[in-house]
């Protein structure tokens, strides 16, 4: 049975935008591929153990305790064939937004395409050696895993594995120290067939379970609205780090962040979240 998960209009106007230059892949690259570094990590980032017979699992939400922990996430999207585009002054990237969740003192999870991180090497190195962050897998390429994935070019089943690998070498070569073990499908979108592929990979897979609208949103106040009304305890919310398909990111967390805080919650990165649902409510 395939498994789908479908986004708000808004993210699927996103993943139009990024193939908007993806119709011929780059060639790929000569370097070989790690496996993921979940057992490098000298912290042991939690994982999920695999699903039914031994899929890689899939996490949404933690546990819904009256502990009020919130994961905000972001997407740090580039396809593989968006060079052209950042070369001639595209930014994929959002400093400003980063500085934020550091001025806010706000832990997050970036899930990053290997693709971003060589675009950006500094920022990745930056964002994946400040303790107030955490660096996850967002594919390398920023390819669909499955058919039919919001117009996405498709990876094939048998370098879905080595996509994602891809991605951990190219963090690697940005200087990000412990990428942890958590991938984030391209689109959200998923099926038995790509669970199957990545479970040699050793990751956990995390979806979300409050979607932002944040892709290419300019009403930052709407952003901020559709999450404050969608988080409960244990949420894993899904925002963008990408300057020119997000433009209202920033914004929408500077007054996401003080609102949620006053409500009582507090803000956690993506593996305390994974850490909590294997404990004791």
């Amino acid at each position: 049975m395939i498994i789908r998960v479908r986004q708000v209009a808004a993210v699927c106007a996103l993943g139009a935008a990024l193939t908007a230059c993806a119709a011929t892949p780059e060639a790929p690259r000569t370097k070989a591929a790690h496996p993921a570094p979940s057992a490098a990590a000298p912290s042991h980032p939690p994982t999920l153990a695999p699903g039914p017979s031994g899929l890689t699992p899939v996490f949404k939400h933690g546990p819904r305790t009256p502990d009020k922990a919130v994961a905000l996430t972001f997407d740090a999207d580039m396809t593989a064939d968006q060079g052209a585009r950042a070369a001639a002054g595209e930014r994929f990237d959002n400093p400003r937004l980063i500085a934020t969740l550091r001025a806010l003192k706000v832990p997050a999870t970036v899930f990053m395409t290997g693709r971003w991180a060589e675009e950006y090497p500094a920022e990745a190195r930056s964002i994946g050696r400040d303790p107030l962050f955490e660096v996850a897998n967002h594919s390398y390429s920023h390819y669909a895993f499955t058919g039919d994935c919001y117009g996405l070019p498709r990876v094939s089943e048998d370098r879905m594995r080595s996509d994602v690998e891809r991605a951990y070498t190219a963090f690697r070569e940005a200087g990000v120290p412990n990428a942890m073990p958590y991938f984030r499908f391209p689109g959200g979108c998923y099926d038995r067939t790509a669970l199957k592929a990545l479970t040699p990979a050793g990751v956990t897979a995390v979806q979300w379970d409050v979607v932002s609208g944040d892709a290419f949103a300019t009403d930052a106040d709407a952003v901020a609205s559709q999450v404050l009304e969608g988080v409960r305890p244990g949420s894993v919310v899904v925002m963008h780090c990408t300057r020119s398909a997000a433009p209202a990111t920033e914004r929408a967390v500077r007054r996401i962040v003080p609102e949620l805080r006053a409500r009582g919650y507090r803000f956690v990165k993506v593996s305390q979240l994974i850490g909590a649902k294997g404990r004791p409510s």
